[in-house]
């Protein structure tokens, strides 16, 4: 489902995106440290340069980052690159952490929506999911996700972003759109997203097939489901809360994988695609 002002045009293209955003973006959960990461920000290019095949992308996504993280370090190189579409996913890492403020959450991503809107670009957003169904630990912090999502909604309307409404949806929520550590989309999910993104912005070729709920499964005994929950705490998100504690975080020390605008495609063909 979404929302908002969709490009004019169903038939308009693109020539500069600029992916924003935290671990998600730049693609976890989607490949590997060494065959490098993916993610639905990759394959949404992919999709846009079939429409335009000199679309150039670029994608200052860093793992960790905080919304008011994103915008400070994202949002000035972001306007520099000129770019006609952004898509911005910041906000998660803030649901988990102590402190949480949906106002001031908010205000970020709206001056985000806002400065880039106004240079002329044209923008896309998402909601958060029920995290409580993808990890029952994290049941409490259902209204931290309810509040935040309403004032996504209410700050993108203001700005003419389009919002894509994950919360309702319940194929969202499947522990197969999820990697083991419940925090990053899976290989599946990621692919779930560009075709969502791609949707909103009526690509040619698009249609609303990724909203479809997957093939449903047999649930897990009791005895199963409680040694995964056991493991998911031991192998992640015991070393989360470590890291929180100390003041670390998986992004320390890195910096954005595709910082400048450059081709996605090439005479050889596509030079984002890796194997599945």
């Amino acid at each position: 489902m979404t929302y908002g002002a969709a490009p004019q045009g169903a038939a308009r293209t693109f020539t500069r995106y600029v992916a924003l955003g935290d671990s998600q973006t730049e693609g976890l959960g989607d490949g590997d440290d060494i065959r490098g990461y993916r993610g639905w920000a990759d394959r949404l290019a992919e999709h846009l340069a079939e429409a335009d095949p000199d679309l150039l992308y670029a994608n200052l996504a860093v793992r960790g980052r905080l919304a008011a993280q994103v915008h400070a370090e994202q949002l000035g190189p972001a306007l520099r690159l000129r770019p006609d579409l952004v898509t911005v996913m910041a906000g998660m890492n803030d649901l988990v952490r102590p402190g949480f403020d949906a106002t001031e959450i908010a205000g970020c991503l709206e001056e985000m929506f806002a400065a880039l809107t106004a240079a002329g670009a044209h923008v896309v957003t998402v909601t958060y999911p029920d995290i409580a169904k993808i990890a029952p630990l994290a049941r409490r912090l259902l209204p931290r996700v309810l509040a935040l999502n309403e004032r996504i909604r209410e700050a993108a309307a203001r700005h003419g972003v389009t919002v894509i409404d994950t919360f309702s949806l319940a194929f969202a929520t499947d522990a197969r759109m999820w990697s083991v550590d419940r925090l990053h989309a899976s290989p599946l999910g990621h692919a779930r997203m560009a075709a969502a993104f791609a949707h909103a912005l009526e690509l040619p070729g698009s249609d609303d097939t990724w909203s479809v709920p997957l093939v449903p499964v047999a649930p897990r005994g009791r005895l199963r489901t409680v040694g995964t929950e056991f493991r998911w705490v031991a192998g992640f998100a015991g070393p989360w809360i470590y890291r929180r504690m100390r003041g670390r975080s998986t992004g320390d020390g890195r910096s954005a994988k595709r910082p400048d605008l450059a081709p996605v495609l090439s005479r050889e063909g596509p030079v984002l695609s890796r194997e599945e």
